[in-house]
């Protein structure tokens, strides 16, 4: 392997690493309520989206900017989801992926959790979501 080609896979190996590490920091400094939401949202896109090494940093790296934005505003989180969490999610993906099957328990999984990170009963005792 020259060492030219050496240098590329390395930046395929390491690269997405940082950027992930950046991103997770990134999430740690949002207050409690929008780390939760991120959280929630994260976990939603990585069990239920297709990966794509690059789209899937930029994805992550857009929706810290996301959340930044709106604690720095103090925007309430249902005025960045909506309502409906699953729809943003999903819409959310659409501009980095053809997205793919999401079962209904994540559906309900992400809706019960944004709920919580908006300071809502959702009458649910799970909190594993």
């Amino acid at each position: 392997m020259s060492d030219a080609e050496k240098g590329g896979f390395i930046a395929k190996v390491i690269g997405p690493k940082r950027r992930w590490r950046e991103y997770q920091a990134r999430v740690r400094h949002l207050p409690p309520n929008y780390r939760l939401a991120v959280g929630a949202i994260e976990r939603y896109m990585m069990y239920f989206v297709p990966a794509d090494g690059d789209s899937d940093a930029s994805r992550f790296e857009d929706l810290a900017d996301l959340f930044e934005q709106a604690a720095a505003d103090g925007t309430p989180i249902r005025e960045i989801v909506g309502e409906d969490p699953v729809e943003f999610a999903e819409a959310f993906v659409k501009n980095y992926t053809e997205g793919g099957y999401v079962p209904a328990r994540a559906r309900r999984q992400l809706t019960d959790a944004i709920a919580r990170a908006a300071g809502e009963d959702t009458g649910n005792d799970d909190k594993t979501a």
